[in-house]
């Protein structure tokens, strides 16, 4: 790395890779939507047209869209070429190899390649002790104490390379400390091979590595996970509950002489599997490079190899795509196009392109549209009833013109009536309120987080009592369905209470003619679909014959610490999404109750100054007209501005590339 390669952003020319312009053009496409979406927020805020519910919907899609993230998983045996393949697709620009490459195993423990503002350039690590507590993972990451950061310097390229060898790290322990982390299962009859001369057994020494480097896809929300060999994957549980599960692509690399292994098919079938963003990649075809071979004779037995690997994967040819990660460095850096071409990156970076960006996006515009909808709705909404309002003040006064005082003070009468009969309704809504604190809070008492809780202590005290891992499957089977009936019943309360408020909203909208459109639906079903899938991916990992050739199985426990912290996850975002739903469903009924309140009030002080002779019925219609032109301008300006959302949205990344 020379020159500006050592800096926090590469060099970069006319060379620059469609890799990188497809996800500045994506980041472009995420920032156009921000600011559209910020300028309406503004708008509707500044114009009153906001309440705590619209606002709050508006808030949670731009952090959405701020937070947005786009997860790219490498898996493969050892010596595969995972980390020349990162380095080839992402990091050629610094002239140099960022990431450790060699001969061997150079990547121990999973590595996160990412950006976070917070943080300086530098590499956390986590250190392989905290296996033996009851915390995964994820439970660390906001622990700043538990981890060892050590800074990058990014004018030092060779300093900088050196720190990031920390991942390759190992040292040895013995097998009753490797056991306590889950690395040692002397039920394992390969398990005595692993052990050295002193018969200590070699392990990691790290958990877990995250590089927090400003490299230009990073900074945009590209992140990179390079995992260790495919034993890790059994053994390490945030890579199968957590990382590889939610990666918008997962690449599996292959070796191209070695084709497919019995270990890769399994973890491709347990861990991976055909599907959106799943790719197979044969790398290091330039192996099969035979000089003696003519260049026709070597593609078809490139070709014949990749026909193989995709039968075996159950894919099609189309999906294995034969690459020389290694080659494709080399003709980056030395701007070899010939070389460049002959290793078949681009097919793949096309590839990983096509699969990765436009299924990220489609999801993102559909989640933003839906919520646009629903939010320009209500404010539409809100525009329309404070336009009824003034037509029927219009008509109110409109109808007193060459009426005598006795009328006047008639309407005065019927509009101190309306005003009486809606602070009886308001005193019934104090009613309703009651009801809805106590079913919100019994709503808590099956998902709080004091009930998950309970329930992760019970399946621990029973594994303190079991000898045998199959007397561990009761117990967790029991935890997800207790989980699934914990938000079942959640689910019954969220309806009960969604029931009361429709009639109420109903009811507000029939007497007292608010237009209030049906609070927004909300269901727990999403969070029961997590814990489907924390389930499933358990079940894998610990099919009947697993658990009958293990004794008490330390690993397992550790995949049951992951367990419970997916599924304390889940609840602590439902309890969020609960908070926020409870806090929001009564903000427009309240927020058109307030405003109805006002209107009558008005009515009734214009109809009185009238009455009095203080003010000239001509002159207040006049003033009412005006507001309405008002208000239809409003509406006009919100049509306007959801519009330009909407086009913001639904914009091509074609087209950012050409406005570029």
């Amino acid at each position: 790395m020379t020159g500006s390669a050592g800096r926090a952003e590469p060099a970069r020319g006319d060379n620059v890779s469609k890799m990188v312009q497809d996800f500045e053009q994506y980041s472009a496409w995420r920032q156009n939507v921000m600011a559209a979406l910020g300028a309406y927020r503004e708008w509707v805020n500044a114009a009153e047209l906001s309440d705590a519910a619209t606002d709050q919907r508006l808030l949670r899609a731009l952090d959405r869209i701020r937070d947005d993230k786009l997860s790219v998983a490498f898996v493969a045996e050892f010596s595969r070429g995972k980390s020349e393949l990162i380095n080839a697709l992402f990091f050629a620009d610094y002239g140099q190899r960022i990431l450790p490459s060699a001969a061997g195993r150079t990547t121990m423990c999973p590595t996160e390649l990412m950006y976070d503002p917070a943080f300086p350039p530098c590499l956390r690590l986590l250190p392989i002790e905290t296996r033996a507590g009851q915390m995964s993972t994820s439970d660390y990451r906001d622990d700043a104490s538990a981890w060892t950061v050590l800074p990058l310097d990014l004018d030092a390229p060779d300093r900088m390379h050196d720190t990031f060898k920390q991942v390759s790290l190992t040292r040895h322990v013995s097998i009753d400390e490797a056991r306590s982390y889950g690395l040692y299962d002397e039920t394992d009859p390969d398990a005595a091979a692993t052990l050295n001369d002193q018969g200590l057994v070699e392990i990691s020494l790290w958990r877990h590595a995250i590089i927090n480097f400003p490299h230009p896809l990073l900074k945009q929300g590209l992140v990179i996970l390079d995992t260790p060999g495919l034993n890790a994957i059994g053994t390490e549980p945030e890579l199968t509950l957590n990382l590889i599960p939610n990666a918008h692509a997962v690449l599996f690399i292959l070796a191209a002489e070695t084709g497919v292994t019995k270990s890769d098919i399994e973890v491709w079938r347990t861990h991976i599997g055909a599907g959106t963003g799943r790719i197979a990649v044969l790398n290091k075809i330039d192996a099969m490079w035979d000089e003696l071979k003519s260049d026709a004779e070597n593609d078809a037995e490139i070709a014949r190899q990749q026909a193989s690997v995709a039968q075996l994967l159950a894919l099609e040819t189309r999906q294995v795509y034969p690459v020389s990660a290694q080659k494709a460095l080399v003709g980056k850096i030395n701007s070899d196009m010939a070389l460049l071409e002959k290793s078949r990156l681009a097919a793949l970076e096309s590839a990983l392109f096509l699969e990765l960006i436009p299924s990220k996006k489609d999801i993102i515009r559909n989640q933003l549209a839906d919520e646009l909808a629903g939010v320009v709705g209500a404010q539409q909404s809100m525009i329309g009833s404070r336009t009824r309002d003034i037509v029927e003040q219009l008509q109110e006064l409109k109808s007193l013109r060459g009426k005598n005082q006795t009328v006047i003070a008639h309407m005065m009468r019927r509009i101190d009536v309306e005003k009486r009969e809606f602070d009886a309704s308001l005193m019934k809504l104090q009613g309703t309120r009651s009801v809805f604190a106590r079913l919100s809070t019994e709503l808590y008492t099956t998902l709080g987080m004091d009930v998950v809780q309970n329930e992760i202590n019970t399946v621990r005290d029973a594994m303190e009592v079991t000898r045998f891992a199959t007397g561990m499957r009761g117990p967790v089977r029991q935890f997800f369905d207790q989980a699934r009936r914990n938000l079942d019943a959640s689910n019954i309360k969220i309806g009960e209470i969604s029931a009361m408020m429709e009639t109420m909203y109903r009811k507000f909208s029939a007497e007292h003619g608010l237009s209030l459109s049906v609070p927004m639906p909300f269901s727990l079903n999403k969070y029961k679909r997590e814990v489907d899938a924390i389930e499933e991916a358990y079940s894998r990992q610990f099919g009947t014959t697993t658990l009958i050739m293990s004794s008490r199985n330390v690993i397992m426990e550790r995949f049951f610490d992951s367990i419970a912290s997916r599924v304390r996850r889940s609840y602590r975002a439902a309890n969020a999404d609960v908070e926020a739903w409870l806090k929001v469903i009564m903000a427009p009924l309240e927020s058109q109750i307030r405003q109805h309140k006002d209107q009558l009030k008005h009515r009734l002080a214009s109809i009185q100054r009238i009455h009095d002779a203080t003010d000239s019925l001509e002159q207040k219609i006049q003033s009412f007209e005006t507001t309405q032109e008002g208000l239809e301008m409003l509406k006009s300006k919100l049509t306007q501005l959801a519009y330009g959302v909407n086009v913001a949205i639904e914009s091509d990344l074609q087209a950012l590339e050409e406005a570029a």
